[in-house]
């Protein structure tokens, strides 16, 4: 247990050799931390984020400085970085989402049965081009496309680095690409 007079310091020190004893800067600058993501991100986000937070500050406390008391502009720092990479993934995300097409507006009947028609043609190119990734690349495209996951998250979930889920999605977004505009170059040959 710590002392309540003991500095930020002696605890990050004590709990290089009893890891324990870290909770105690968790409990007093979390509340902190947390105001402070909240206001940048959001309450929900924050939440995740806190706890990120402190998991990294718990891996870099050999590096802390012992001569700073206050281990809070330090943790400021480390959830600023966060706060940056998340924002970063965030616009990522956003980019994915703008390079495929939006959903029509579609006003009238004839408009939606034009929408489905054509959305039932694309189902049978977009299954095959599917099929025609390797898995790696259709997992992590699925998991970034049909569940939102940030790249992070899909590295998480596979295992893998962040730079190799970049690099699958890349190739499978240019194969999937391909194979739909070659698809739809048939489809208009046949037709003319």
């Amino acid at each position: 247990m710590h002392q309540p007079d003991e500095d930020d310091a002696a605890i990050i020190g004590g709990s290089l050799r009893r890891p324990e004893r870290f909770a105690a800067i968790f409990d007093r600058h979390a509340p902190h931390i947390q105001r402070y993501l909240a206001r940048r991100l959001g309450r929900q986000v924050a939440d995740d984020l806190v706890a990120e937070t402190f998991l990294v500050a718990f891996g870099k406390r050999s590096r802390y400085d012992l001569g700073r008391p206050d281990a809070r502009p330090w943790l400021y720092g480390i959830a600023t970085n966060l706060v940056r990479q998340h924002q970063r993934e965030e616009v990522r995300e956003y980019r994915l989402r703008a390079s495929v097409a939006p959903e029509p507006d579609i006003d009238g009947h004839a408009d939606r049965v034009v929408a489905q028609v054509s959305a039932g043609a694309m189902h049978r190119p977009l299954a095959a081009a599917l099929a025609e990734l390797s898995a790696g690349d259709r997992d992590v495209l699925l998991l970034v496309a049909w569940e939102a996951l940030s790249y992070h998250e899909v590295a998480e979930v596979l295992g893998i680095p962040i730079g190799t889920v970049r690099s699958r999605l890349n190739r499978a977004r240019r194969q999937v690409r391909a194979a739909l505009t070659a698809s739809t170059r048939k489809e208009c040959a046949n037709r003319g």
